[in-house]
């Protein structure tokens, strides 16, 4: 059977909703936890739209609040597939308020999830390979190898059963810590 392959393009997923007070805070912005919601469901849709399968989320490596949200803004968010393995997928996701009275945009929000495809017996999947394009393309497919390869190390490194404290006591002498014997 010849593997498939498939453009960016072809996975990408916008979508855009007027933010409500309901979507808010006690501090009157956008509350993080709808937004994190928004970016499950995006994520969702553009692992399944590339794997053409039902996607579970396997981890949430970066969410990076950059602005804050008002109510009343226009918010949209922009889901492509940065990286792929066997059966998992690094969804890129860039976040933007718009004003929509003056127009001004903000980008807010950067995000990757890791999506994994699944079969009806809930098996991961085979997905397509992606067809990189330009320099873009290659640059994030290339960070999201790096990120992979620096998570492992730290789960590695930090593992419970393997660690040691007096290792790493030497770093916290500049924090905000106090330690008790």
């Amino acid at each position: 059977m010849e593997k498939k392959f498939k453009k960016i393009a072809e996975s990408q997923v916008v979508i855009s909703e007027l933010m409500l007070p309901s979507h808010s805070n006690f501090n009157g912005k956008i509350h993080g936890g709808y937004l994190l919601s928004l970016l499950d469901q995006i994520a969702f849709a553009c692992g399944s739209k590339h794997s053409r399968a039902y996607c579970v989320t396997a981890s949430v490596d970066t969410v990076d609040f950059l602005k804050p949200i008002e109510i009343g803004e226009l918010v949209t968010l922009k889901a492509s597939v940065n990286y792929v393995g066997t059966s998992s997928m690094v969804i890129g996701i860039r976040v933007e308020s718009e004003n929509i009275q003056t127009g001004h945009i903000n980008h807010c929000n950067s995000s990757y999830f890791t999506m994994v495809a699944k079969d009806s017996e809930g098996n991961s999947l085979a997905v397509p390979g992606l067809i990189l394009e330009n320099d873009d393309d290659i640059r994030r497919f290339v960070k999201s190898i790096k990120r992979n390869k620096m998570k492992f190390k730290r789960k590695k490194e930090f593992h419970e059963t393997d660690f040691s404290s007096k290792e790493y006591m030497h770093l916290l002498e500049d924090h905000n810590v106090k330690i008790i014997d």
